[in-house]
């Protein structure tokens, strides 16, 4: 095998992002639900024998040399001492600041994508080592499942949830994590939740802590979430945004003709002025599940 073509690494969305607490060394302790949705960038690996790693930018603007991909195909070599090397190709859609997850989901897909190429049968585990030391959100991805997570992100308990669609907006604008969670107004104290209660309501359960600080650094996510309000959808901030989310019976393909036009006619209205607006839908595993070496 000297190539792998067309790899997915799809984007999350933060149903809820209660923060509980903080560590002596300034980690938060969070409590949340990742879930995965078919907005996706695409990667392609080609094989090289000189031990070079390499990123080619497919579209956007251009990544730093050392984005996550390139970043996890090293650490992946260092922690097992390969000598091959790979070209990335990376086509990204993904928008980036968003919350949504994009760096953390392409050095995923590059773990996992590598780990078959290069022919190293890392089990999961190994891998979710490698990716924690890249990004909280990592091993998530790894694991491929919608997910409650706990802790700094690293207690994560898979669970299942309904199929339905999301109205999606990401302003031009994005938001950097660091400075929202170094704001000295952020609500660092929310009551711990508990995961039967999110069953029983998983579309409205909860909130954002971080939303508040965000639309204070960015007016965008207030006007988006505006929006979605005169559209009859109850919108929420991603992780540390600045790309939102309103749960609706079927996204932009909703049988309700007249949401339909509505959303259609936020979306032309909106993408006119640099917004991104995209109807997903929530997927039940991630495409690459299976591709770390067995457990057993």
């Amino acid at each position: 095998m000297n190539s792998l073509l067309d790899v997915p690494a799809p984007a999350k969305l933060n149903l809820f992002l209660h923060i509980t607490g903080r560590r002596p060394d300034g980690y938060h302790l969070l409590q949340s639900v990742f879930m995965l949705i078919d907005w996706c960038d695409t990667l392609h690996f080609e094989r090289r024998a000189n031990g070079a790693v390499t990123r080619e930018d497919l579209s956007g603007p251009a990544l730093p040399p050392d984005d996550l991909c390139t970043r996890a195909a090293r650490a992946l070599q260092a922690a097992t001492g390969c000598s091959e090397g790979a070209h990335i190709a990376l086509h990204k859609r993904i928008p980036a600041q968003a919350g949504m997850g994009g760096g953390s989901s392409d050095a995923a897909s590059t773990l996992l994508a590598l780990n078959r190429l290069w022919n190293l049968g890392l089990k999961r585990e190994q891998l979710e080592a490698i990716g924690l030391s890249l990004g909280a959100d990592v091993p998530f991805f790894l694991r491929g499942r919608n997910a409650w997570v706990e802790g700094v992100g690293e207690r994560i308990t898979p669970l299942e949830l309904p199929s339905a669609s999301f109205v999606v907006l990401k302003p031009p604008a994005g938001l950097e994590t660091k400075a929202i969670f170094s704001d000295p107004s952020l609500k660092r104290d929310t009551n711990p939740a508990i995961l039967e209660g999110f069953a029983d309501n998983p579309w409205g359960f909860g909130h954002n802590d971080l939303q508040p600080v965000a639309k204070r650094l960015c007016p965008l996510v207030a006007e988006g979430l505006e929006h979605l309000s005169a559209h009859g959808l109850q919108g929420r901030m991603t992780g540390s945004g600045s790309a939102l989310f309103a749960h609706s019976d079927a996204g932009l393909h909703i049988a309700n003709p007249h949401t339909v036009l509505a959303v259609r006619k936020l979306a032309q209205k909106l993408e006119q002025t640099g917004w991104q607006v995209k109807g997903c839908s929530n997927m039940a595993v991630h495409p690459l599940v299976g591709w770390a070496a067995s457990e057993s």
